[in-house]
């Protein structure tokens, strides 16, 4: 019996957010400051973490989500990458009002059942 491989876990996101993530474990990550080139940055650091085969789920900041959501969508659709492109809150508030639904469906959309938890 093979070991399985291990996947790795990465971000995208500020330092405070990258903070938090590294001490949760995380070793992967990209630390974007905000600017004038921020969109640029996180389409370079997705598709950079994309390429990687040992990363098997990418956490970016919902904010940040929407400003690269055709850089997700050609990762998507073009079979990039197989891992999974997470949205989270961008810091102690989200733009889902019921949290608990929003991940609900988005595992059901992922996996095609649902997950309660």
């Amino acid at each position: 019996m093979t070991k399985p491989e291990k996947i790795d876990i990465a971000i995208i996101g500020s330092r405070d957010q990258v903070a938090l993530m590294r001490l949760a474990g995380v070793e992967k990550y990209r630390i974007i400051d905000n600017g004038d080139d921020l969109r640029e940055k996180v389409k370079e650091a997705l598709m950079e973490l994309s390429d990687d085969r040992s990363v098997g789920i990418i956490m970016i900041p919902e904010n940040w989500g929407r400003d690269a959501a055709d850089t997700i969508k050609h990762i998507r659709e073009s079979k990039r990458s197989s891992a999974i492109m997470i949205e989270i809150p961008e810091g102690f508030k989200t733009e889902e009002h019921d949290v608990k639904e929003y991940y609900r469906t988005y595992t059901k959309k992922l996996i095609g059942f649902n997950v309660n938890f």
